[in-house]
């Protein structure tokens, strides 16, 4: 069996990143727009993984990189969860265009 050489990595995740960056940029449901960045997220930790596999080997700076994108982007659903929470109490929706009320 031949193994994913550093191409095929990175052909999935500019899929992915692309999938993501679709989907924040058409979607007006808040969720799912914070699972396209989660998306996004991922496919720059999967260019980590992969570089760190095939460039440099014998560093581990790629998976330092992949465990700290990966606290910042549970931090983010985090915060990100309860303001759509805080959004959906005071307007019953989680659209994106009601979201524009809570600037003022």
């Amino acid at each position: 069996m031949m193994q994913p050489g550093l191409y095929h990595i990175l052909i999935i995740s500019a899929a992915l990143f692309f999938i993501g960056v679709f989907g924040f940029f058409t979607r007006r449901n808040l969720i799912t727009m914070l699972m396209s960045i989660e998306l996004i997220l991922n496919s720059v930790n999967l260019n980590f993984i992969a570089f760190n596999k095939y460039v440099w080997p014998h560093k581990m700076d790629g998976l330092f990189f992949s465990l700290f994108v990966i606290a910042i982007a549970a931090a983010e659903a985090a915060v990100a969860i309860a303001i759509i929470i805080n959004l959906y109490r005071s307007h019953q929706s989680i659209d994106v265009e009601d979201a524009g009320e809570m600037k003022y």
